[in-house]
Order: structure tokens, then sequence, then C-alpha cells
């Protein structure tokens, strides 16, 4: 969501308020000041809602009578429909398996080929497997689901990591912050979207046994037209700029900033932009020269290298051994308080709350997908002014008070849910709160920290490691949830209350607070004191090197009376605004 406080140098914090003073509106209203950067805020919502409809549309079709008539051996009792619960596991979290290994050679994929042509391959990759399971209609249908989902995991892991980080590399510094507020309420957008659509669906023909097909295929094969409209629409899309320079194309790279900017190319706030673009891909070759001298020649192969040796040097050292487990139990806690249980089995699960009837459950699924959406929107808003761990905390302990009442009322209610229909439906809005608990928390927060907590030269590495432990973690949910509500009942609800409580102590008494903090407040909290202070001393060798200075220069003898001074590097800076557009950076 908001990336550190704090810079890699002082020359930043100089040419980020001359940006300001250049650019004028910041945040979601620079959205609507030219239709290049409207339609890269619509192709990140569009990226959203393709993963969010994804993780949604398969708990509905789980129940349709017409989608269980084809699964053969997958359900235990042909005469009521039945599903074998561990099958229906599989069929679930394959996907999530999937998603983990697009998630691993994502890193690899987007340096080799460009973040572009990485988007087309893995569109390519999600619609084979959409059409792969909607094949699910002849022959043995689960092989087909098996399959098909794997492969759409595949492509969906990829791109939750690389479409993020094209738009935050071809976006304007200003709006960057509003498109990650814009894809995490897209992907609760996607999520919603397909839990209606799968209500409407359910009634195609009826909604028991002679249900028509269309109700399960169409939701599956609408995932065809976000994805389309994504590679379609990535075709007239730019390479991004920092791997255009990264990969030494730099006059192509300044020509597409311009295009995307509107601006000419020797505006000073496309050469300023430019110039930090430089900077930042010179800063990653330094980093990675000094820490992995072996693996520079840019070749595929050392490439590939380089995605799991940077990975494995973070557990080499224990203060970043701290930031490795902040990390992956953070993204282990994400998962297990229950969340995707919820999202994939809804309609099952509100089933075994006493709604009986498939469209009432289907409903009540839908309620899910709207109060998760409305919820995520104050995380969105005013998780800065929160902090990270209160908001992770309190929302942990309502997430684990919403499982443990439904858990007393399933206990005391699920042989008897006919008579007691108003406890049934008090476990549903327990259910409904728990949603909410985590829309405006561990949803978003979560991903907030891992993203924090990392130095900037390790921070692509580390996070790809967080990813990495929630798709895992994600997949072992989507297996064992059916088991469990099969045969724990209401047990599953005090496991994963338990969890999640367990969840809350470990963000009170291991993770630090990182809203606001310095790339050198964060080392003294993890005790690598010097990381920072290192990579501030590289960053200033960068600038330099690039030219920012001069920039600077240039600009205070014409910005419109500006005054910029930027402060030695062992200096800390602070921004002043002064009259009209002058800035000054002065010695604290």
């Amino acid at each position: 969501m908001a990336p550190v406080g704090g810079s890699g140098s002082d020359f930043e914090q100089a040419a980020l308020a001359r940006r300001q003073a250049l650019s004028g509106t910041s945040g979601p209203l620079a959205l609507l000041q030219n239709l290049r950067v409207f339609g890269i805020a619509c192709f990140a919502c569009l990226g959203g809602l393709l993963y969010g409809y994804n993780q949604g549309v398969f708990s509905g079709v789980l129940t349709m009578p017409s989608f269980k008539s084809h699964m053969g051996s997958y359900i235990a009792n042909p005469e009521t429909l039945e599903w074998d619960p561990s099958k229906q596991g599989w069929l679930v979290a394959i996907l999530e398996l999937g998603a983990w290994f697009g998630c691993v050679y994502s890193g690899f994929l987007a340096e080799i080929l460009s973040r572009k042509y990485a988007i087309l391959v893995n569109v390519a990759i999600f619609i084979l497997g959409v059409i792969v399971q909607c094949t699910a209609i002849v022959g043995n249908g689960h092989n087909a689901i098996l399959g098909g989902r794997f492969v759409t995991g595949m492509g969906v892991g990829s791109l939750s990591m690389i479409v993020p980080m094209y738009n935050a590399e071809i976006a304007p510094p200003e709006i960057r912050g509003a498109l990650v507020g814009l894809q995490q309420l897209s992907i609760t957008l996607g999520i919603m979207i397909s839990f209606w659509i799968d209500y409407g669906t359910n009634f195609i023909g009826g909604t028991g046994k002679g249900q028509k097909d269309a109700a399960w295929l169409l939701p599956l094969a609408l995932q065809l037209a976000p994805a389309v409209l994504l590679g379609v629409g990535m075709i007239f899309m730019p390479f991004s700029p920092r791997w255009l320079v990264h990969h030494d194309r730099e006059p192509e790279a300044h020509r597409v900033l311009a295009r995307l900017r509107g601006l000419p190319q020797d505006h000073e706030l496309v050469e300023l932009e430019l110039a930090e673009i430089k900077a930042q891909s010179l800063f990653e070759k330094k980093s990675l020269a000094e820490n992995f001298p072996h693996l520079q020649d840019m070749s595929a192969g050392s490439i590939f290298k380089l995605q799991f040796v940077a990975i494995g040097s973070l557990f080499k050292t224990k203060a970043m051994f701290k930031r490795v487990i902040v990390a992956t139990v953070t993204m282990f806690f994400q998962q297990w308080t229950g969340i995707n249980a919820i999202l994939y089995y809804a309609p099952k699960i509100f089933e075994k709350l006493g709604l009986s009837n498939n469209a009432i459950s289907l409903l009540a699924t839908g309620v899910v997908g709207i109060v998760m959406f409305i919820a995520t929107f104050p995380a969105v808003m005013w998780v800065d002014n929160w902090g990270r761990k209160p908001t992770l905390i309190v929302g942990a302990i309502g997430m684990a008070v919403c499982h443990m009442i439904v858990a007393v009322i399933v206990a005391k209610n699920q042989n008897d849910w006919e008579n007691h229909q108003a406890a049934g439906w008090a476990a549903v809005v327990m259910v409904w709160l728990f949603v909410i608990h985590f829309g405006y928390s561990w949803g978003p927060c979560a991903w907030i920290v891992i993203a924090e907590v990392w130095p900037l030269s390790n921070r692509p590495y580390g996070i790809a490691l967080g990813a990495s432990s929630n798709w895992m973690n994600n997949f072992i949910v989507g297996q064992v949830t059916p088991d469990m509500l099969e045969n724990l009942t209401y047990g599953t609800y005090i496991f994963f209350g338990l969890l999640t409580f367990m969840g809350a102590a470990f963000v009170y008494f291991i993770v630090p607070e990182t809203k606001g903090l310095s790339l050198e407040e964060m080392d003294i909290l993890f005790g690598s004191v010097g990381v920072a202070q290192r990579e501030k001393e590289r960053w200033a060798e960068v600038h330099a090197e690039v030219g920012l200075a001069e920039i600077l220069a240039r600009a205070n003898g014409s910005g419109h009376g500006s005054e910029t001074r930027v402060a030695p590097v062992d200096e800390k800076p602070v921004v002043t605004e002064t009259k009209g557009e002058s800035t000054t950076i002065e010695k604290v």
C-alpha cells in the first residue's frame, strides 16, 4: 500500500520536492489529468479484477448439480451428489499450487521477456487453462478441471506479481499510491462480481438435477473476457521505461516516458523522472554486483539462478532472517485465518449453517463479496494513520471471536437446524462480520508489511518469498478445508479461531510497527544497523553518476523562482515549502 518512509538518498528527497512542484496534483485526482494516466489506472483495475474473479468463481460452481454430474468418481454419492471431501479439496487447491509455481517463475520471465511480453505470455497461459476447464463438459470432467485449474493458476500467480510491477513502473510517481489502492479494490470487486454471477447462472435450467450445463460453463467461460481485454490492451501498451533502462535501451525509454507523460523529451519533468529511473536501475545493478558478482552477465541462466541465490541470501544473517520470519509467518497467518476457506467454500459452509437451499446459500455468498469490497475502503484510505500493528491485531481478534461464536452456534444446533433457523442466520452474520474484519486488516495490511520490512536492494526477492508463502499456505487451506468441515464440523472454526488468535499474538510480540519509518530506523528494529547506511552511500554514488545533481542545479537557475539545495550525504534532509514553488532541503 504505502512505501517505507524515508528514501535512499538526499538527492531523492530533493527530486521528489522538485517533481511535486512541477506536476501539481497527486493521488486519485491525478488519474483524471490525461487519458494515458487514466488508461493505466483502468489497466491496473483489469488485472486485479481478473485475479479476484478467478479467486471467487469456483465456490459457486462447486455447488451446482449440473457441474457435479460431470465429476465422476469425485462425487461420493451419485444420488445425493455429495462430494468426496478430499477430492473436492484437490479440485480447489490445485489452482493455488499452479499459482505458487507461477509466482516462482514470474520474476525470471518479467526480466528476460520484459514486463509487457511476460504479461502477454501469462494471459495466453490463463486463457489456455480456462479453455481446458470448459472441456470438462465431455469425457472425464475432473481431469479437465484439475489440469485446467493448475494451468490457470500458473497464469494468475504470475500475473499477480507482474501486473502490479508493470503498473508501478509505467505510472507517474504521483499516482502510484492511488493505483495500489485501486488494485486492491479491484480484486475484491472481482470476487464480488464472481459470487453474484454464480448466483444468477445457478437458475439456468432450474436448481435441481435438470440444471443446464450453461449454469457452470458460463461463469467459468466469462473469465475469458477480462483476460482477452488485458491481453489486447497490453499489445498497445509500451514497454516499462525501467525495464528499457535496465537493459541499456535508454533512448527508447526516454521516448516512451515522454509519450506517456504527454510532454516533449527535453521537458524538465521527463528528464527528472528518467534520471530517477536510471538511478534505481544503477542502484540495483551495483547492489547485485556487490553481493553476487558471479551472476552479472545478464544471461538467461544467470538471471534464473539469481532469483534463487538472492532469496537464499536472506537466510544467511540473523538480522535478515528476522525479516524472513516476519514476511513468511505473516503470510502464513493471513491464510490460516480461514479467509480462503470462506471464499472457496462459502456456499458449502452456509449450507452446513442451516441454509439448505442452494440458491439461498449462494445469495449469502454474494453478500460476502459485497461486505469484503466495502470493508476494503477504510484500509485504502486510513491505514497510514492507524498503523499496521493495531490494524492487524484488532482485525485478528475480531476474526477469531467470530470463529468462536460460529463454533458455539454450530456445536449447539448442527443436528437440528430446521428448528433453530435464527441460530443459523446468526452464524451467517458472524461469517459476514469475519469477512469485514479481514477486509480492512489482514487483506491489505499483510501485503504492506511484507513490502516494507526489506532493505531496498533485497525488496523484490523478499516480497517474492512472502508471496510464495502466501500461495503455498493458500494451497494447503484449500486442500484440507472440505475434510475439516466434514469431520471436525464446529472444530473447524475453533481451529481457525485459535490460529487467528495466535496471529494476533505474533503481530503483537514479533512484528514491529513499520508506519512511516526510514530505512535506517528499520535497520535498528531488525538489528542490521549499517545496511541502510551502505545503501545510502551507494545511492550518493548512483545519483552523481546519472547526473541528478546537475538536473536539480539547473532547476535552481530556471525553476520559476524555485530554490533547491541538496544536503551532503551525512546530513538529514527536511523538505520545506517557501513562497510559490520554492523548495529548500536544509540540514537538521
